[in-house]
């Protein structure tokens, strides 16, 4: 059994299954998906498949997303810590709930993410992935104390124009970016 880790406003959480129509629910809300329309989730068993692959996370490493809850409501208003990618890379990320947007909840997220996974491998590269026109999540991984490490067209975006950000908290290896590229 995982005990949850508590910030100052939040309860984070291994996901479970009773967890997938709330996680669903917040994925599928346009209003989460500005920045990259074409990664709404438009059916359940996209969100299924998404918790399947932090559940794995945690399986390898011991740490992978968390469901998001408001401690003072236990109202699920998102997902996110960090997750294994590909064995090389701890990625931060995020997804909180529209209506939570412009609060804080997303770095609050993202800097347990990463005492977590520093907590576990301190020699892991951290990394957040985005799109160059999604300016709050560069902030916050700036805020992490991540610098731009990559730039180059979004491989597979429908809109050939979107350029992909990585941004790490130290220079990374061929095998630890295409670990983020995949």
């Amino acid at each position: 059994m995982t005990v949850d880790t508590l910030t100052e406003r939040l309860r984070l959480s291994r996901p479970v299954p009773a967890d997938l129509d709330a996680v669903f629910a917040i994925q599928q809300d346009p209003r989460v998906w500005t920045h990259f329309p074409s990664l709404r989730h438009t059916e359940v068993a996209t969100t299924a498949s998404m918790m399947k692959r932090w559940d794995d996370s945690w399986a390898a490493a011991g740490l992978g997303s968390w469901v998001v809850r408001l401690r003072a409501t236990g109202e699920v208003i998102g997902n996110g810590g960090c997750t294994l990618l590909g064995g090389e890379v701890w990625n931060v990320g995020y997804r909180i709930a529209a209506d939570h947007h412009g609060h804080g909840y997303a770095t609050e997220l993202a800097r347990a993410g990463v005492e977590a996974a520093r907590g576990l491998e301190p020699d892991r590269p951290l990394v957040a992935f985005l799109v160059e026109h999604n300016r709050s999540s560069a902030r916050i991984a700036e805020k992490l104390g991540m610098t731009l490490v990559h730039r180059a067209p979004d491989a597979g975006n429908p809109d050939p124009s979107v350029m992909r950000l990585v941004y790490a908290d130290r220079p990374l290896r061929p095998a630890e970016l295409e670990a983020v590229l995949r």
